[in-house]
């Protein structure tokens, strides 16, 4: 007889893939895991699903209630989808620079999507204090707040970092991934440091994000640059980021990320977006500094279906002083142990 799932139970147990190219030019096992074939589409399916799970437990979210949410996009996908799954509607409060193809989708979904002006998180106009007011004001609605949400930490301590430690046979050297929320980079490096204080787990930046300042100095002052990723870049010490044990922390220029997510699409056949791309440079500079042998892991986030009218716009690329030069992942590995 065989075994039929939910959509809920779709989220989650993805495959680690293993980066050829880049493996065999570092000397190590490159290894990602295959967020991006959650059935919502990225990694923040499992923070969805663990959110609202957490919320129901608490008797929180109740009966043909209304999820609210702050995010940049893949967060509210994942919590539109379980929502449309177990029965609540989906507010989402996006900042209005976000890819217009994560709105759209959001819409299709059945989400009520409302943009708003960017603005830092000391202002009132904050989209995620906008979201904490919204469910204040509408009636049986629960607020997700992803960002200090420690249920989010939570889920991917219980699933994700076990997941890990059981494919690589505990022979996982390192972890490396960047901060959205800090869930994901809290809940696997807790999960793997509980099962071997060995393992090397490392924080990877855009410019102009702030947690490497923060692992790597303790303060959050170098900040400098800026960056097209979306959904990463954390400039505050959120609850989840808090939780998080890392060992050091580094940052990945634009051109890298670009450079590896044309790589990977054209040797790899993995068609990901930006996140993924600063990821997998974190994994390549962990491996150029531990040196061969490692068998090092980080996430795959998200399919770049959703950022093709930016990350794939070769105008709006050279308006954002990121040119389309074809950069080869060889010299891209020179130039990044010139940096070191």
């Amino acid at each position: 007889m065989s075994t039929t799932l939910d959509f809920c139970g779709t989220i989650g147990n993805t495959p680690l893939i293993r980066l050829n190219k880049l493996s065999e030019l570092t000397g190590c096992e490159i290894l990602g895991k295959a967020e991006f074939l959650n059935p919502g589409g990225s990694v923040k399916d499992r923070a969805a699903l663990g959110i609202v799970e957490d919320a129901e437990r608490k008797g929180l979210l109740k009966p043909g209630g209304t999820i609210v949410e702050g995010t940049a996009g893949n967060t509210g996908i994942g919590l539109a989808l379980v929502g449309n799954a177990k029965g609540y509607k989906t507010i989402i409060i996006i900042p209005n620079t976000q890819a217009p193809d994560k709105m759209e989708m959001l819409r299709n979904m059945g989400a009520e999507v409302r943009p708003v002006k960017p603005a830092p998180f000391s202002n009132p106009g904050n989209y995620n204090h906008i979201a904490k007011q919204v469910a204040e004001d509408t009636e049986n609605a629960y607020w997700a707040n992803q960002f200090d949400n420690t249920a989010n930490t939570d889920f991917h301590f219980e699933t994700t970092g076990p997941e890990i430690w059981k494919q690589t046979q505990g022979q996982v050297n390192a972890f490396v991934t960047a901060v959205g929320t800090g869930g994901t980079l809290a809940g696997i490096s807790s999960y793997l440091k509980s099962q071997s204080q060995n393992v090397q787990t490392a924080c990877v930046d855009p410019f102009g994000a702030s947690m490497w300042s923060w692992f790597k100095y303790g303060h959050h002052d170098f900040d400098d640059g800026d960056s097209i990723a979306e959904g990463i870049g954390q400039t505050r010490v959120t609850e989840n980021v808090a939780r998080a044990k890392i060992d050091t922390a580094f940052r990945c220029h634009d051109r890298h990320m670009i450079t590896i997510v044309r790589h990977l699409i054209k040797s790899e056949g993995l068609f990901l977006g930006a996140s993924s791309g600063i990821n997998v440079g974190g994994a390549v500079k962990v491996a150029l500094e531990g040196g061969p042998g490692q068998t090092i892991v980080t996430i795959l986030c998200d399919t770049a279906q959703k950022y093709m009218s930016r990350l794939f716009d070769q105008d709006w690329l050279t308006e954002n002083d990121l040119p389309p030069e074809d950069l080869s992942v060889e010299a891209m590995i020179d130039e990044m142990k010139a940096e070191a």
